[in-house]
């Protein structure tokens, strides 16, 4: 990507999107030995879609909620990453091989280059690691009224994340990219 963009500054940032709905997921709880924990159980199904890039190097963040995931959706957000990104600066975004993400219709900016992780690799993107944080402490046992309060948690949730200093960067640094080893 550097031979490519010699007068650019190349930054690597990774993408992943995570439902977050009234059919929430169950997750890990201190309580006493034999005896289950009492927890909320939702059966509707109202969701939405938090959308995340995080640059691990530095801790720089994008997210949006979206009704979906979808070409068009992605598209949305890569175009708001792309004003996030400086100037001189050309960003290689690492994620899955979701199917919005190689359509024929995405509309990539262009000051990102689309790199996807190999099939069945949860385990290589680093924002996996900050889906399971935000639900473990802040999106699950919760009742979620309805649209408007799924979309409210998402948005308190990431906000309460990108408070916490570093947090973002300790739960993303990922041992194997070279850059973030230097």
């Amino acid at each position: 990507m550097a031979a490519a963009h010699p007068d650019r500054r190349i930054e690597l940032w990774f993408e992943d999107e995570a439902r977050v709905g009234q059919k929430g997921r169950t997750t890990h709880r201190w309580w006493l030995r034999g005896q289950r924990p009492s927890g909320l159980c939702d059966k509707r199904f109202t969701s939405a879609y938090l959308f995340a890039a995080v640059e691990p190097a530095t801790g720089a963040e994008v997210a949006l909620v979206l009704p979906t995931v979808s070409t068009a959706a992605m598209s949305r957000f890569l175009a708001e990453l792309s004003t996030q990104i400086a100037p001189d600066t050309h960003a290689v975004l690492v994620l899955d091989q979701a199917g919005w993400h190689g359509a024929r219709a995405l509309v990539v900016p262009p000051n990102l280059t689309l790199v996807p992780l190999p099939p069945y690799s949860p385990e290589l993107n680093p924002v996996e690691r900050l889906w399971l944080y935000l639900r473990e402490r802040y999106l699950s046992h919760r009742l979620l009224e309805d649209y408007g309060a799924v979309v409210d948690a998402c948005c308190a949730a990431w906000t309460a994340l990108i408070q916490e200093p570093g947090r973002i960067q300790s739960l993303t640094s990922y041992p194997w990219p070279p850059c973030l080893n230097s």
